[in-house]
């Protein structure tokens, strides 16, 4: 009997398709896509596999042009009648950011899956193929759709907008650490636990790539700020300590940016929690707010960054730039 179900699995390289290369011991992308789906066993009894390939590249080599361009090549897989949902392989190092710039400019019932592997096939315990068997079992799964995207690793289920990583060896190092897992993937079944009720879409085609992000440490001064800024940046993205505070010494370089039309966002360099204009001191949150600077809620930098490069490649209005923000965390 033939499959009612088709799943695109679109290949982007990354450690599910590296192996150590003999002559310097070290992994790189080797796997071809066909070589990945054959350690996939007994898939077809699920789904109908279309094999895409986008490119064979490492985390680090991914780029905001190709997650635009991979948002175009899903967003044409997606529209499909015959396609089920869309599995997108992908590095770790980076996955958590595509996965967000997917989640944000793709509005579709259909699930898109983004996968990825802690281990090349030339160790032991290679986890590429259960974590791309999941991946294809959430994504024919009816209890998906509507969940925007979503990571499959480990046999969890998280949000794009919700997960990063937080290890860099351990198989689970995919975590939303502040509210859990959605689901796990148990004997094939996919099982969700809870939902997400705020979504937030950005609709673009284009994306701005000159936006930066600083970190937060004690006795930081400006100098990054107005590099930043003198090289040309439309936007920063600063990781504040704590609730969203930084050293008095910062506080003269955003001034700077704001004065020169550079629209800045602030973070908390923690793991979680909401960043919130609690303090009144030089340089916290409620002075730094009044100042012109918008509150980006629990993302974290990497996330802040490619939400802010999505925000104005629609518009330089710092007012709707902070609605885009702001909108489902402030009042």
């Amino acid at each position: 009997m033939k499959n009612t179900n088709k799943v695109a699995v679109v290949f982007t390289g990354g450690t599910i398709s590296m192996k150590i290369d003999p002559r310097i011991s070290a992994a790189i992308p080797a796997l071809s896509s066909e070589e990945i789906m054959s350690m996939v066993t007994n898939i077809d009894k699920y789904a109908d596999i279309e094999i895409v390939n986008f490119d064979r590249i490492p985390g680090p080599h991914m780029t905001p042009q190709k997650m635009m361009d991979l948002a175009k090549l899903v967003k044409k897989l997606i529209s499909r009648e015959d396609i089920t949902g869309v599995v997108i392989t992908h590095g770790t190092d980076s996955l958590e950011e595509t996965a967000y710039l997917l989640d944000l400019t793709i509005n579709s019932e259909k699930p898109i899956i983004v996968v990825g592997a802690m281990r090349n096939s030339s160790e032991l315990g290679y986890d590429g193929s259960s974590n791309l068997s999941a991946a294809i079992c959430t994504a024919i799964s009816k209890q998906a759709k509507n969940k925007g995207v979503l990571i499959v690793m480990n046999n969890e289920l998280n949000a794009a907008s919700e997960v990063t990583k937080t290890h860099t060896l351990a198989l689970d190092t995919f975590k939303s650490m502040e509210f859990g897992p959605l689901g796990i993937v148990d004997n094939d079944e996919v099982i969700f636990y809870r939902d997400i009720t705020k979504h937030s879409h950005i609709q673009t085609e284009k994306i701005e790539v000159n936006v930066d992000l600083i970190k937060t440490a004690v006795g930081m001064d400006s100098r990054l700020i107005k590099f930043c800024v003198d090289s040309g940046s439309k936007g920063i993205v600063i990781e504040a300590m704590g609730r969203g505070n930084i050293p008095p010494q910062m506080v003269e370089g955003i001034k700077y940016a704001l004065d020169n039309n550079v629209i800045v966002v602030m973070v908390s360099r923690c793991p979680m929690g909401r960043v919130l204009d609690t303090y009144g001191y030089e340089g916290a949150g409620r002075s730094l707010r009044n100042l012109g600077v918008i509150l980006g809620g629990n993302l974290p930098g990497q996330k802040a960054r490619i939400k802010l490069m999505l925000a104005l490649s629609v518009t330089n209005a710092r007012e709707k730039v902070k609605e885009i923000f702001e909108k489902d965390f402030y009042k």
